[in-house]
This record gives C-alpha cells, sequence and structure tokens, in this order.
C-alpha cells in the first residue's frame, strides 16, 4: 500500500476510511466507522513486511492474543481483527476504541519540555497501566514504550494518557528473539531489550526515559552522531555513553529536585537490581511516599565505574560458520587480552600475528572488522594508501609512526588489507624504495606481540608476499580461507535473512546445495537480489525467487582460480610439516664412552 487510502475506501466491507491519523514502522492508522457508525482506530499491517518471528505456529499475530486479554482505562480496546486483501497484498486489521487527542512526541514538538507537575501525574498513570500488565497470570511487558506509543487523550479535562503501539509486547515467556531491535527506540530501551531480554523492569527503565524527556526535552544518554551509525555499533557506543551519570544540568528548573533526580537515576540504572521492583515502587517515588536518598542512589554508578570498560563481544555472533578460525582467534588473542596475567603465569606470549589468504569475497576484511567488534580493544585498519607515499622514506616513517601509535595505545590490533601490496616479496627486480619498505614492516612486526601489538594481514595474492613475514615471530599463523562449505552457506542464509520477510517455506540446506563454489560476498548479493525482487511485488523472499536469482548469477570466482588457492595452501602445508620434521630429527655428536 504505497498511498494512504482515500477517504470513503471501504476495509473488507466492515470500515469506511475517514482519513489517515498516523504512520509508524509496523502499521498505517485510520480514523474510520464501522458498520454502525461508530468512530474506531483502524490499524493496517502489511503482514509481508513483518518478520516471521512475529507470527504464532498458525500465522497469526504475536500481539493478538494479549490484545485480547488486555481490559484497562489506560490501553485501548480491542474491538475486532481480522485479515484482508489490498492491491493484491495481505494485511491484518486490527480496530480499537478511537482516542481523540495527540502522542508525547507531538506535544513535545510544541512545547519542547513539560514541568513537573504536568509530566509526573501522566507517569503514575502509566505506571498503573503497566503495572496491570505485569500482574497478568503471565506478565505481559511492552517492549515499545516511548513518547510516540503514549497518547493523551483530550476527551477529559486532563492530560490522560492512552499506552499503544503493542506491536512488540510479548509474554514474558516469549522467545527474545520475537523482538526486532530495529523497530526500537534506542534511548528509551532498557540495556538488556537492546540484546533480546525482556523483564518487567525493561519496561520500568523506559519509562524512566520517557519521563526524563518530558522534562529534558530529549531522552537520557541522547547523542544525535550514535543514530546516525549502523544498529551493530549503535548498541555499543549507547553501552558507552550509559556508563556516565544522567547530565541533570539540561534544564534550570528549581521544581527538579533532588527526588526527582534520585528516582530517575534508579529507574534508569544500567544495573536491573538497582532499579526499581515494580512499577508500584516507581510510582511510590514519585508520589514522595518512598523517599530516595542520593548517597544509596549514588552507588548506581560506582558500581558501574568500577567495572573494567570493555566491550562485550557480540562481532563474532554475525559471522555465518568459519567456527574453527573464531575458535582459533579466541584462544590465541583474545583470550590473552582478557587474561593476560593467566597466561604470563604460564610463560605463554602473545602471538604476533596471522595472514588470512584466499580468493576475493571470502570474507577476510568482514572477519577482521567483526574481530574488532568481538575484542573491544583499539583496532586500526590500514590499506596500502594510507602507508605508501612517493617520498624517500615517507613510507618507512608511515609504517614506524603506525607501530609505535599502536604501542602507545596498546592492547592494539592492526589490520593490514593487501597485505601483498605492502610487503612484495623481495626476489627478483624490486626498487630499493619498496625493499626499504618491506625491511621496516619486518623489523616493526618482529616479536611484536611483546609490546601487546597483533597483526593481521589479508591477501588476495598470497604468492607475491615476502616469505619473510610467515617465519615465526611475525605472522606466526596462514589461515586459508576458502569458499563457504555447505554448512556455512547454510548458517550464512539463515543469518542474514532473519530479519527479512522471508517465506515460511524457505529452505536454507537446499538454497545451500544450489550455491556451490559461491564465495561470501556472491551469497550476500544473492540475498539482496532475492530481496529487491521480492519488495517490487511487496511480497515474501521465496525459493522461487532465490532460484531465479541463482540462475542469473553464477561464481564470481572460477573452479580453477579456487584450486591454485588449494595447490598452494597444500604446498605451505608440506614445508611447515617439513620443518617440523627436520626440528624433530635428533641432533648429530658424540656419545660418550665408558673409559672403566
Amino acid at each position: 500500500m504505497n498511498n494512504k487510502l482515500l477517504k470513503g475506501f471501504s476495509v473488507a466491507n466492515l470500515f469506511e476510511i475517514q482519513f489517515p491519523i498516523g504512520s509508524n514502522s509496523f502499521a498505517q492508522s485510520y480514523r474510520a466507522k464501522d458498520a454502525s457508525g461508530k468512530i474506531v482506530r483502524l490499524d493496517l499491517i502489511n503482514l509481508a513486511s513483518l518478520p516471521s518471528s512475529y507470527f504464532d505456529e498458525n500465522g497469526k499475530l504475536l500481539q493478538l492474543n494479549l490484545l485480547k486479554q488486555i481490559n484497562h482505562n489506560n490501553i485501548p480496546k480491542l474491538l475486532s481483527e481480522g485479515e484482508t486483501i489490498i492491491e493484491k497484498q495481505k494485511y491484518a486489521f486490527l480496530a480499537y476504541e478511537f482516542v481523540s487527542g495527540e502522542t508525547l512526541t507531538e506535544r513535545l514538538k510544541r512545547e519542547a519540555t513539560f514541568s513537573p507537575y504536568t509530566a509526573i501525574p501522566i507517569i503514575i498513570e502509566l505506571l498503573e497501566a503497566i503495572e496491570y500488565l505485569h500482574n497478568q497470570s503471565d506478565p505481559i511487558i511492552h517492549n515499545g514504550i516511548n513518547p510516540n506509543t503514549i497518547k493523551l487523550d483530550y476527551s477529559l479535562k486532563r492530560d490522560k494518557p492512552i499506552l499503544t503501539g503493542f506491536e512488540q509486547a510479548r509474554s514474558i515467556h516469549q522467545n527474545g528473539k520475537s523482538v526486532s531491535i530495529k523497530y526500537l527506540s534506542v534511548f528509551h530501551s532498557a540495556p538488556e531489550l537492546l540484546n533480546g531480554i525482556f523483564i518487567p523492569q525493561s519496561d520500568l527503565f523506559s519509562i524512566g526515559a520517557v519521563l526524563y524527556h518530558l522534562l529534558f526535552g530529549v531522552p537520557p544518554f541522547f547523542n544525535e552522531n550514535i543514530l546516525n551509525q549502523p544498529l551493530n555499533k549503535q548498541k555499543g557506543l549507547l553501552e558507552a555513553a550509559r556508563n556516565k551519570p544522567l547530565n541533570f544540568s539540561l534544564a534550570d528548573d528549581d521544581l527538579i529536585d533532588e527526588q526527582i533526580k534520585n528516582t530517575l537515576t534508579k529507574a534508569l540504572s544500567i544495573e536491573i537490581e538497582d532499579r526499581f521492583e515494580t512499577a508500584e515502587d516507581f510510582s511510590k517515588a514519585l508520589k514522595r511516599e518512598m523517599l530516595l536518598e542520593t548517597k544509596d542512589i549514588q552507588k548506581t554508578f560506582v558500581k558501574t565505574k568500577e567495572k573494567e570498560e570493555k566491550k562485550q563481544g557480540t562481532g563474532f555472533d554475525q559471522i555465518a560458520g568459519m567456527e574453527s578460525l573464531k575458535q582459533q582467534l579466541k584462544e590465541d588473542v583474545i583470550d590473552f587480552l582478557n587474561n593476560p596475567e593467566l597466561y604470563k603465569e604460564y610463560g605463554v606470549p602473545m602471538l604476533n600475528g596471522m595472514l588470512l589468504y584466499g580468493p576475493p569475497g571470502c570474507g577476510k576484511t568482514f572477519i577482521a572488522q567483526k574481530f574488532a567488534d568481538e575484542v573491544g580493544y583499539n583496532f586500526v585498519m590500514i590499506k596500502p594508501s594510507d602507508l605508501q607515499s612517493k617520498y624517500v622514506n615517507a613510507t618507512q616513517e608511515n609504517i614506524g609512526k603506525l607501530f609505535k601509535e599502536a604501542e602507545e595505545k596498546a592492547p592494539t590490533i592492526i589490520f593490514i588489507d593487501e597485505l601483498d601490496a605492502i610487503v612484495p616479496s623481495r626476489e627478483g627486480e624490486l626498487h630499493q624504495m619498496h625493499a626499504s619498505a618491506v625491511n621496516e614492516v619486518l623489523a616493526q612486526m618482529t616479536n611484536c606481540g611483546e609490546k601487546g601489538i597483533f597483526v593481521i594481514g589479508a591477501t588476495n595474492r598470497p604468492e607475491k608476499i615476502d616469505p619473510a613475514i610467515l617465519r615465526t615471530g611475525r605472522l606466526d599463523k596462514s589461515v586459508y580461507l576458502p569458499p563457504p562449505d555447505i554448512n556455512a552457506r547454510s548458517a550464512m542464509f539463515k543469518l542474514y535473512l532473519k530479519d527479512r520477510p522471508i517465506d515460511l517455506g524457505l529452505d536454507y540446506d537446499k538454497l545451500a546445495l544450489l550455491t556451490e563454489n559461491y564465495v561470501s560476498s556472491d551469497l550476500k548479493f544473492l540475498i539482496d537480489e532475492a530481496s529487491r525482487k521480492a519488495l517490487k511485488t511487496r511480497g515474501r523472499i521465496t525459493m522461487t525467487i532465490f532460484s531465479e536469482v541463482i540462475s542469473d548469477n553464477k561464481p564470481s570466482v572460477s573452479l580453477t582460480e579456487i584450486r591454485k588457492y588449494e595447490a598452494l595452501k597444500k604446498q605451505w602445508d608440506n614445508e611447515k610439516q617439513d620443518l617440523q620434521t627436520k626440528n624433530e630429527r635428533p641432533s648429530i655428536g658424540f656419545r660418550p664412552t665408558n673409559n672403566e
């Protein structure tokens, strides 16, 4: 439904559209009349646009069973629901009691901030609705509380809050994966909710975030730059921001006293156990029936600061397959960085580096980027153009500066892409300037692990690299990245399609069989191309679409090229085995004689 429905349009012969009243990521909302002439709010949801995790085993929206059991004065009552076809697309329609008013978002656009006298009564009444949801036999967690899902009913002589936006509401026992992070309001969502975990305290955090937003005009820990980052980086940046105390200097209002500040601090604690246990407790603090001492509240942030500020790794979760490589990086590098004293006790040093080689498009750069997300330490990504210069000695100086800065900020991971361009083989004719640069890299990399530096080199042309860089004490390990095997391909399809509108009958194993010898970038292209085709019809991504896309797009790397990489790997493995065998031979010497 590209265009909003016009006045008079009939939905399922049950509701007559009057005019649109809003939209969000899930639905378009309309004021409509039912057959009896009663005014309702009608939500239309394009079922093909939702992830499969939003449906139960019968293909019904998960929110429906919850909405049918809710009966509260601050929550619109669901009057009817069903499905209909509009412009050859299937929609769910949900009819609610009509609320005449506006959202908190719309009100904030006009007034910028609320006084405590206006904001706190709204929040207290909302907390009554939240307490009702949390006290169901199977507690209901809203998971979407923000100024856009709270409407003010103006039919009375007061600001009566109405809680809407139940698209991501779930019972506490439902799977965390049934909530999509990309639809959350990041600054109003609890830290655990952004990681797919929802509990009653998650809603209380969001209520606290809304109260802060009303009083100060922006959400807590707000930073516009965070919104401009990809979703996977937003969480890390927000986590860092939330490690600092709340900013109460945004509003110069004497009415925002210590009790209000302490209440907000407790509600917005990163530590779940430090938040209010129930909505009733939260409400008591706002009513001043429960007084909060500043010295007790400050413990929340003292504990946070005492923690080691290190990101919890989630980068590897985005790499399908390659379990052996991920385990190797974890054991050889990540575990060392996380527990250096233990390794020191056993006399085990950190490796100096690792070479990733293989055909183009097999994910070498992607792995390095996700490795950086996983470790959470200083990460530097270098291309040949970042180091090379037309001036004599300038390239060497750039290389020296790179390693010096890495040592100062250690532990540091340096990722060098297209390593063959920086350290080409010195056999044959090589300009003296390039040879000097190779010598500089070799010197800097020698035992760099002792300085807290780990180097990852990546190349599509391993045969062009100077062999000296592969010796022990430099790039200690070489890892061949072939095109993904059948299990990895199946895992990639699952991973990259999980948040897209896929057909329920999509067969990942069959897709893996159809894509033998396709490299990682090929698979990503196929998935994106299939998504584009489905988007054109606003339908789901089906096996038929994938069959057409795979038929039209062959592997980007030929079988002949793959065989060359496999032969080189075999050669290097044999050379390594020969060297090991040679080192294990008994040394030649004289046997002492018995002179007795």
